[in-house]
């Protein structure tokens, strides 16, 4: 093999061949390995070996002349079996490259996949005797891609505007009936007419999917005998996961759909999980970055020891630096060839880590907020993993899930004083006007408000159940969180009961304009727009291997249902749009920046007020009180206009007096969350008058002051 270009880490096809460079600097030897089916048309590989001979420091590299698109490679790592060192090489495993972009080949869970000696299909076995098993055949392989970055037309949608939508690519769209059946749940479904309008429709301008690099089941699962849904369970961080794909072409497939969603003003973010990988901890799998370099892609608390701090076996080390310029190659490629907005970053607070714990200035985090490419993407973090947090510590630009506010406004809808959930209202307050004890130096949108997400309860379960009933993952309802701060309104699960049905659809549009009326960037969960649910179940990232993407009543943790409604459905989508529209017409200005609560000199108004049923501006009296089940506020919107919003989550009705003349002329109703929003008719009060407000309720006004 003759020289390559040391400095373009992956596959790297030219006019005559391609380069190839991989990253390992304690290997003794690597074979770049090229799979060709047999002739038989059996699933059998022919392998031809190459010595990568040429290395510049770290790098091993080489050209082979010939070699182009579609050619199925891998790479074989020589050093080293020293276990009680941290060293696992074992060139009997074929490695995948971490820079390929499309994967062949499905995971079969068999003893060869493991580095170690396994007696079983799950890594049970002696970590500490090398497995000399081939593992070609059981392992997804690399494939030769060509892509250069390309002129996207983004919508550049500012924060202040910005309305995420959660979704998973599959279930997003599996039961679409107005999308061809080899099409539904696919890369090509998202950019189906039907899939954005259903967006366009609620008024959604930014879609986050989960995971979409290329997953595997994890082993435990898998013995479970159950898959992994999710996707956050990484094997190549760069690569489109490809049964997600309806065509042979994942990445221009992919790319077709972002297009498209960008051509209708939509944004594209990705939940990208750059924190651990597939391999999982010591009994886990050989499948790449263990067995290229063990002790510099993972974090050791000693030599033979990951330190997980994810939950998942293992933690990237993004102290290193290849791991950060791994990471932010990564990102670039998403962004420049696929077309990616942003992206939410999985415990981003495991790859933020240093030595001494969380540091959110630290190398990786830095390198991203300082990158001339990511720093105008939109940058999310999960500010927590399994032994820390850090709400409120990342730096500009990044963003944040506020599960501060998600807990607060579950527990002012959803909390009893006699079940011990009530708190007052003081803490919804902070976090309705948008968070400042936390996102003080960086404005209010620096928080993602959300209240369900993929992760807990939709919100139809979160006022259906009091008790999470995970059984249908086979862990004996030990997973998922204890603390819900849900309610089932007196029935758990499903009933036919009309008044308790009644109380739960109020609630959760009760629930849905909180959220869009907050300051800070919303975010809702698929299909919280039309009562998905997972019957209960807070923790749906498995499936049982022979669901049915076609056939979404035999999933058990329910597909996305957007075409065929019923009137309840078709309300609460109504009354997300139209939650969508008064924001958007109203709000995003107001919201750009912290309220301070001061009066102008010009208006003899504050930009933001909280109110009491006598129409009087709270005092700290009410602040201190516990019992308070009602909250009301002012905005001062425009110049000329205003919203009074009232949030009544007592089960009785109250009554409310308008403020004065000073707030405004007239109140003109433009939401309530009892009546059906197409069948809603305003009312027409002035100041000072006295408004009735019914339980589990929010009434919106506008306030006209010409």
């Amino acid at each position: 093999m003759k020289p390559a270009n040391p400095h373009i880490l992956g596959n790297h096809p030219t006019e005559g061949g391609t380069d190839f460079a991989l990253w390992a600097p304690a290997a003794d030897a690597v074979e770049l390995c090229l799979f060709d089916h047999r002739g038989d048309h059996s699933e059998q590989w022919l392998e031809t070996r190459f010595s990568l001979a040429h290395r510049d420091g770290p790098i091993w590299h080489g050209y082979l002349a010939g070699i182009r698109p579609g050619q199925r490679y891998g790479y074989r790592v020589y050093g080293p079996w020293r276990p009680e060192q941290g060293w696992r090489f074992n060139p009997a495993k074929v490695l995948i490259d971490p820079y390929a972009h499309l994967l062949d080949g499905e995971l079969t869970y068999s003893p060869e996949i493991f580095g170690h000696q396994s007696i079983d299909a799950v890594g049970n076995g002696d970590v500490n005797i090398r497995d000399d098993r081939n593992s070609l055949g059981f392992v997804p392989i690399s494939v030769v891609t060509a892509h250069s970055p390309r002129i996207i037309h983004r919508p550049h949608t500012p924060w202040k505007r910005t309305f995420i939508y959660e979704a998973h690519v599959r279930g997003l769209t599996a039961a679409n009936v107005e999308i061809p059946p080899h099409e539904r749940g696919t890369y090509k479904a998202l950019g189906h007419p039907s899939t954005i309008n259903h967006l366009q429709r609620l008024g959604v301008t930014a879609l986050e999917l989960l995971p979409i690099h290329h997953f595997v089941t994890e082993t435990h699962t898998y013995a479970r005998g159950r898959e992994n849904h999710w996707g956050y369970n990484p094997l190549a961080f760069s690569a489109p996961h490809r049964k997600y794909a309806a065509t042979d072409d994942p990445i221009k497939e992919l790319q077709d759909s972002v297009d498209a969603l960008h051509a209708a003003g939509i944004e594209v973010l990705l939940d990208v999980v750059y924190n651990h990988t597939a391999e999982e901890g010591r009994q886990g799998p050989t499948l790449s970055f263990r067995g290229i370099d063990n002790k510099t892609f993972y974090r050791h608390s000693v030599d033979d020891q990951y330190e997980d701090v994810t939950g998942c076996g293992n933690t990237m080390d993004s102290r290193r630096p290849f791991v950060t310029r791994m990471i932010i190659d990564s990102l670039h490629w998403w962004s420049q060839i696929i077309g990616i907005d942003g992206f939410r970053f999985d415990l981003a607070t495991a790859i933020s880590r240093g030595d001494q714990g969380i540091d959110t200035f630290g190398p990786l985090i830095s390198a991203i907020s300082a990158d001339p490419i990511l720093r105008d993407r939109k940058l999310i973090a999960e500010p927590w993993d399994t032994a820390g947090y850090a709400l409120g510590d990342f730096p500009h630009p990044w963003r944040e899930w506020n599960d501060a506010y998600r807990d607060a406004t579950r527990q002012f809808w959803l909390g009893d004083s006699a079940r011990g959930h009530s708190n007052g209202v003081s803490d919804l307050a902070r976090r309705v006007a948008g968070s400042h004890d936390v996102f003080y130096f960086r404005g209010p949108t620096s928080s993602i408000n959300f209240v369900t997400a993929h992760d807990g309860f939709t919100l139809h379960d979160l006022v259906s159940y009091n008790q999470k009933h995970n059984e249908a993952n086979g862990e004996e309802n030990r997973d998922g969180t204890d603390t819900n701060r849900s309610w089932n309104v007196g029935i758990e699960g499903k009933t036919d009961e009309s008044e308790i049905l009644a109380k739960r659809i109020r609630l959760k549009k009760s629930i849905l304009a909180t959220l869009m009326l907050s300051s800070g960037v919303p975010m809702i969960a698929m299909g919280d727009e039309s009562s998905r649910s997972q019957s209960g179940c807070n923790n749906a990232y498995s499936l049982s291997p022979n669901h049915a993407p076609a056939a979404p009543e035999n999933f058990d943790g329910g597909w996305m249902n957007m075409w065929d409604h019923n009137e309840e459905q078709e309300d609460l989508i109504e009354t997300v749009a139209a939650l969508a529209r008064i924001r958007s017409t109203y709000m995003v200005d107001a919201v750009e920046q912290f309220f301070t609560g001061e009066i102008d000199q010009g208006t003899k108004r504050k930009d933001l007020a909280w109110f009491g049923r006598d129409g009087l501006e709270m005092s700290s009296h009410n602040w201190q009180d516990n019992s308070l089940r009602y909250l009301a506020f002012s905005i001062e919107a425009t110049h000329n206009q205003g919203l009074f919003v009232v949030l009544n989550s007592d089960g009785e009705k109250n009554t409310f007096t308008l403020p004065n003349k000073t707030w405004g002329n007239s109140f003109r109703t433009v939401f309530d969350s009892t009546a059906r929003v197409n069948d809603f008719s305003p009312s027409l009060k002035k100041p000072s008058d006295v408004i009735e407000v019914k339980g589990m309720s929010v009434q919106v006004w506008l306030i006209n002051r010409s």
